[in-house]
C-alpha cells in the first residue's frame, strides 16, 4: 500500500511532469472509483494542472484555480505516468486495471490503476479537499506533528500501538509496511499498550517516526513512479523480511498473521528476545 513516502513522492513527481499541462479530458474505466458527481468529471477538461500535493496517503492533484482531483490508492492502487498515449480512444468500462485516465495537451498523461480483484481505490473531483469524508478525519500529519502532540495523539486512544499508529484519524500518513520499520527502530512491541508506554519510550518512538520516514521521503523523491515500489523494498529492516536476518542484530525477523494483512518484528530488538505467538486472539508480548 501507497504510504505517506511514496505519496510525497507521487506529488513531487506530478509537479515535475504534469504541472503547467491542460487537461485533454479525464476518462473514468471503473466507474464505482469516482466517488463524486458534482462537479462532473468533465468540468477538467481545459483547465491546467496547477500543483499537486498530499494530505495523509490522499494525493492531492490540483486543476485550475478551485478543483482537486484527489485520490487513495488504497492497498493496490499506483499511478503510471506515461509520455503518450498510443491511440485517442476512449477507455471502455472496465479497462483491465485502469480505474481512471488523465490525458494531457501534449498526449502525455497517466493512469491510476488497480491491481487484484477487490476494487478499493477511490477518487474525488472537488472544490476543496477537505470535502473528501477521508481527508477530513485526518489526524496531525505523520512528518510535522510536534513530540507533544504526537504523544497526546498516541494516548487518547487505548489499544496496541501498531493498530493506533496505522489508525489515521490519529495520525495521518503510516500504514502497515512504515509501522513495522517505526517500531523496529523504536525497539518496542508492535503490541505494547498505549497507555503503558512511558514518555522515554514514546519519545522514541516519536523521533524513530519522523527519522524512518524522513529517510524514506530523502530516497523516494526524484524517483520515476515506476520504481517507487522496489526503492522502498529496498529500504526496509523488518517488513516483509520474514525469515530474513534482522540488519541490526542479526535475529531472524518474524511475522504474525491475521485475516488480510501480517506485521514483521524482530525479537531481540522488540520484544526482549520473546517471539509473539502468530494468531490473532494470542496473549500477546508486551
Amino acid at each position: 500500500m501507497p504510504e505517506l513516502p511514496e505519496v510525497e513522492a507521487l506529488a513531487a513527481f506530478l509537479r515535475e511532469r504534469a504541472v503547467g499541462h491542460t487537461v485533454e479530458r479525464i476518462e473514468v474505466s471503473a466507474i464505482s472509483a469516482l466517488k463524486t458527481f458534482d462537479p462532473p468529471i468533465t468540468g477538467a477538461a481545459g483547465q491546467p494542472i496547477t500543483g499537486a500535493s498530499r494530505h495523509g496517503k490522499f494525493l492531492d492533484i490540483h486543476v485550475g484555480d478551485d478543483l482537486h482531483l484527489v485520490v487513495h490508492l488504497a492497498r493496490a492502487g499506483w499511478l503510471h505516468y506515461r509520455d503518450g498515449f498510443n491511440a485517442k480512444t476512449p477507455l471502455k468500462p472496465g479497462s483491465g486495471p485502469i480505474a481512471l485516465r488523465v490525458r494531457l495537451d501534449d498526449d502525455s498523461g497517466f493512469d491510476l490503476t488497480e491491481a487484484g480483484t477487490k476494487k478499493s481505490l477511490a477518487a474525488y473531483f472537488v472544490t476543496d479537499p477537505r470535502l473528501v469524508p477521508g481527508v477530513s478525519r485526518l489526524g496531525p500529519d505523520a512528518l510535522s506533528v510536534s513530540e507533544d502532540e504526537f504523544a497526546a495523539a498516541i494516548r487518547s486512544r487505548n489499544g496496541q500501538i501498531k493498530g493506533v499508529l496505522t489508525d489515521q484519524t490519529i495520525l495521518a500518513g503510516v500504514g502497515n509496511a512504515y509501522s513495522d520499520e517505526i517500531l523496529h527502530a523504536a525497539k518496542l512491541s508492535p503490541f505494547a499498550l498505549t497507555n503503558k508506554i512511558a514518555d522515554d519510550a514514546m519519545g522514541r518512538l516519536h523521533a524513530a517516526m519522523r527519522t524512518v520516514l524522513a529517510d524514506a521521503v530523502t530516497r523516494s523523491v526524484g524517483q520515476k513512479a515506476a520504481t517507487l515500489k522496489s526503492e522502498k523494498r529496498s529500504g526496509l529492516a523488518v517488513h516483509a523480511r520474514t525469515g530474513l536476518p534482522c540488519p541490526v542484530c542479526g535475529d531472524t525477523v518474524r511475522e504474525v498473521s491475521f485475516a488480510d494483512t501480517s506485521l514483521q518484528y524482530c525479537p531481540t530488538c522488540q520484544t526482549n528476545g520473546k517471539p509473539l505467538a502468530d494468531r490473532r486472539l494470542s496473549k500477546l508480548v508486551r
